[in-house]
Formats: structure tokens, C-alpha cells, sequence
């Protein structure tokens, strides 16, 4: 929150329980666009997110007090900045605006806001990376200076707590022209700290109301409220996100005291929304849960000094910790430092912006959906056709491996593009199986190949939605 971060106590080395990273490896990590020395800024970045190119490589963007950076993430040992863009940054002030950098990515564009005034919206053109990219400036609509928070979905953004002039709630902005954003419906009776849009079901967080509101954004001239309810016991409603059968909301709450916790709500019933229960890292009950996103089965969470935590949420009224990673490994209290934003690429790599430390880029060890089947040696390698097939969203892949080694499962479009790694591990002679959740993904046919040191098959499959 913007009221807090350059109000930090020093920050000491205070006793905490702590445990070891887990089931997590670092693939990178760069911290090399920090506010001066002699400012004492007690911060240096904000929010994260990512752009894959149609060639695959894959680029962290990393919002920074000083500016905005692009990385080239796609392989470890030439992992580099490509890109940066200056912000004016008062240093006698640094504290304004520019602390809060918030990016989404539509097509090839990325589009940046921040608190900073007359920040407007900055569009950027990705198309030309890894060689350049294209700024193409800042974009001012009618009414509209300043932004809190930005999310997308589909050609559309949704500007969240921006001026109040412009809409304090949530405005979206059709992206029919990307470089020409048109705007349409707003709501503004209530704060919006963020939100998230999925299928046309707006859901925002109305942190100083302590309440999370759906609505429906069918028609994007008229938004409908359907319902609202507060996030109690102490409700600061910040974050949240959705399960892929869009019955559960997980939700977070920025508070200090007490810490504020991951909560998971039943909205299947939305006349009847029910709590099921709060959240907080294993071993550790004293910092502050920030921002969540959900990829299929699993969801990724920045929890400041506790870091990157990763939860397995296929059954999720009981979600399951399977990795985390402290970023902020010197303490861990209810202050606003350490990890601030997520974002989880197809191919699996996680990337996170640490306030102090910068950008991360982990993978996990184990993957959230493979089971052994059976622990019998089997006579050959072997993938099986996927079931059900044809199928929506969600299939079965089970395959043999004869002897131990590393098996590697991908899935390409019909024309062969990579569009997610499933795994990459080494694994023990046997029969496994793999669930794949494709919700993400429009329907078609797709390949599908397991691949070790000395064997390779692909299989076809289709997606039908």
C-alpha cells in the first residue's frame, strides 16, 4: 500500500523460525536497477509479469522505482537485461507514485501504469524483441492521470483505483485499436485496490470496504454488480483469484496486525457464500500474504518476507504447500518488504520481484500432476494415446519408463509451437500418468511428446471446447 512502503522501520535482524527453500531450484535472478545509495530508498522494485514470444523465448518484466526492465529470461546462463525505460524519479521524494508499477500484456503490447500523477497508461511494443522494443509513449484518456493497479482479459483492460476524477473503482478500456484504447463501462462506488476478470465475471477487491464484489461485464458499456460480501475476520480485501471451475475465490489481506492471511471462499452459490478457510506459509505466522494467481491446479503467492509460495489446490478446500522459495531470507515479520509480485510462465518457470533483491526466475522440482501408477519395471519406453480424447479441458497422459533417467513431457500446437512444458525431471523405472488441464488453451489439435536421453514420441490429441 502506498501509505506504507517508504514509512519502513529499519529493518534488523530479528529471531524468527525459518525453513530451507523447498522443492524449489533458482534459475536466475538480476538486481541491477536500484534507487542510488545515497537515497536510502528502503525499496527498489514493485510488481512483475511476462511476455513469451511467438519464437519462445520467454521475458520477465520488472517494474522498478527508477524505471521499467524487460529481461530476457529463456536461458539461465544468458539471462540479461534488454530493455529499459527511465522513469523521473524525484529523489529528495521518492515516494511518488512510481513505487506502485503495475504491467499487463495484450497480443504483443505491454501496457504499464503507476501512482505517479500524469502517469497515463505507457505502451510498449514487444513484436521486436529480443532486438528492441518499441515505446511507443503514454496515453492519456479523457479525465485520466494516475493508476493503482492494471488487469487484462482478452482485448481489454480493467484501470483500478485510478484518479478520482477518471474512476476510483474499476474503468475498462477496449483494446480494439491496441495503441488507441477506447473507453467504456466503470463502476466507482467503492475503492478497487484490484481485480480479475474471467468470462465476463468481474471480480473486484475493495480493500478499505474490506469487501470483494462480482459483477457481471457481459455488456462492457454497463457493469452489473451481482453480489458482494465482506472478507472477515479482518477484512482488507487486496488480491484475489479464481479456481479453473470458477467455484472457489481465494482472497488476501494485506494487514499487519494480524498478518494477513490467504482465505478460500466457496462461490458456487453466490446467494450463499461460504468461508472455508484461511491460509498461512508452513511454519511461519508472521508476515503478510500479497498478491495470489492460479494456473490450473496450482497456485503461486507472494507473501513478502516469506517469499514465493506455491500451493497445490486440486482439491482446493485443502490446499497443499509443494514449494517455496524465501526471497527476503534475513527476517520474517509483519513488514512491507520482500516479495511483491508472481507470474508463472507455460513452460514453468516462476518469476517473482522482490522489493529490496529484484527479479527471481524458479522452477519447481516436482510437478503438481503426475502420479506413478505402478512401481513394476515395464519392457519398453512407452506413451500411450491421451484419455479421454477428444476432451474438455482436462486429459490423462500415462506413459512407461523402463529405466531410471530424465523424462521430459511437452505439448505443441498443430503447427508445432511449444506451448507449455509439463515437466522435466528424472524419474524412477515405472508407469505414470499425467493430468493436464488445458482451460487455458482454445480447442484444436495438439501434440503431445515424452522425450529422454535416448528415446522420443509424440501422440496427437485433441482439445474440444
Amino acid at each position: 500500500m502506498k501509505t506504507f512502503l517508504f514509512l519502513f522501520l529499519s529493518l534488523t535482524n530479528i529471531a524468527f523460525s525459518q525453513l530451507g527453500n523447498f522443492n524449489m531450484h533458482l534459475f536466475g535472478d538480476i538486481d541491477s536497477r536500484r534507487v542510488p545509495p545515497q537515497y536510502n530508498a528502503p525499496s527498489h522494485y514493485s510488481a512483475c509479469w511476462g511476455y513469451t514470444a511467438p519464437d519462445g523465448r520467454e521475458y520477465g518484466i520488472l517494474g522498478c522505482h527508477m524505471g521499467l526492465q524487460i529481461v530476457d529470461i529463456t536461458d539461465s546462463a544468458t539471462m540479461q537485461e534488454v530493455y529499459f525505460k527511465p522513469s523521473n524519479l524525484n529523489f529528495t521524494n521518492p515516494d511518488q507514485g512510481h513505487a506502485w508499477r503495475e504491467m499487463k500484456v495484450y497480443s504483443h503490447y505491454l501496457y504499464a501504469v503507476s501512482e505517479a500523477d500524469s502517469s497515463g497508461i505507457e505502451i510498449f511494443d514487444l513484436q521486436y524483441l529480443p532486438d528492441s522494443v518499441g515505446y511507443i509513449g503514454k496515453y492519456f484518456l479523457p479525465g485520466h492521470r494516475k493508476t493503482h493497479t492494471i488487469s487484462q482479459s482478452g482485448p481489454y483492460l480493467y484501470l483500478n483505483g485510478a484518479n478520482a476524477e477518471f474512476g476510483r473503482g474499476t474503468v475498462i478500456i477496449d483494446l480494439t485499436d491496441p495503441i488507441l484504447p477506447v473507453r467504456r463501462g466503470s463502476w466507482n462506488i467503492d475503492y478497487v485496490h484490484d481485480s480479475r476478470t474471467i468470462n465476463d465475471t468481474l471480480y473486484t477487491s475493495n480493500i478499505y470496504a474490506g469487501k470483494l464484489s462480482i459483477f457481471d461485464v457481459s455488456n462492457k458499456d454497463s457493469i452489473k454488480m451481482i453480489t458482494s460480501f465482506q472478507t472477515s475476520p479482518n477484512p482488507f480485501t487486496h488480491n484475489s483469484a479464481v479456481t479453473k471451475d470458477r467455484k472457489y475465490i481465494f482472497t488476501t489481506d494485506e494487514t499487519t496486525n494480524p498478518p494477513g492471511k490467504l482465505k478460500i471462499w466457496n462461490i458456487e452459490d453466490l446467494s450463499n457464500i461460504i468461508f472455508v478457510s484461511a491460509w498461512q506459509p508452513t511454519g511461519i505466522t508472521n508476515t503478510i500474504v500479497h498478491n495470489i494467481e492460479i494456473y490450473g491446479d496450482t497456485a503461486v503467492i507472494s507473501h513478502y518476507q516469506a517469499g514465493l509460495r506455491v500451493l497445490n489446490i486440486s482439491n482446493p478446500e485443502a490446499p497443499v504447500e509443494i514449494g517455496w522459495y524465501d526471497t527476503y531470507p534475513s527476517a520474517n515479520t509483519n513488514q512491507f518488504a520482500g516479495c511483491w509480485g508472481v507470474f508463472k510462465f507455460p513452460s514453468g518457470k516462476i518469476i517473482v520481484s522482490d522489493m529490496q533483491r529484484g527479479l527471481f526466475v524458479l522452477k519447481m522440482d516436482d510437478p503438481v500432476s503426475i502420479q506413478n501408477i505402478s512401481s513394476e519395471v515395464p519392457s519398453s519406453f512407452e506413451l500411450q494415446q491421451n484419455y479421454p480424447n477428444p476432451f474438455n479441458p482436462e486429459t490423462k497422459i500415462r506413459f512407461n519408463i523402463p529405466n531410471q533417467g530424465v523424462v521430459e513431457l511437452k505439448i505443441f500446437d498443430i503447427n508445432g509451437k511449444e506451448v507449455e512444458v509439463l515437466f522435466n525431471r528424472s524419474l524412477k523405472s515405472g508407469t505414470y500418468e499425467y493430468s493436464w488441464n488445458a482451460s487455458n488453451f482454445p480447442s484444436g489439435v495438439y501434440l503431445y511428446k515424452l522425450s529422454s536421453d535416448k528415446f522420443s514420441i509424440t501422440k496427437k490429441m485433441v482439445l474440444v471446447k
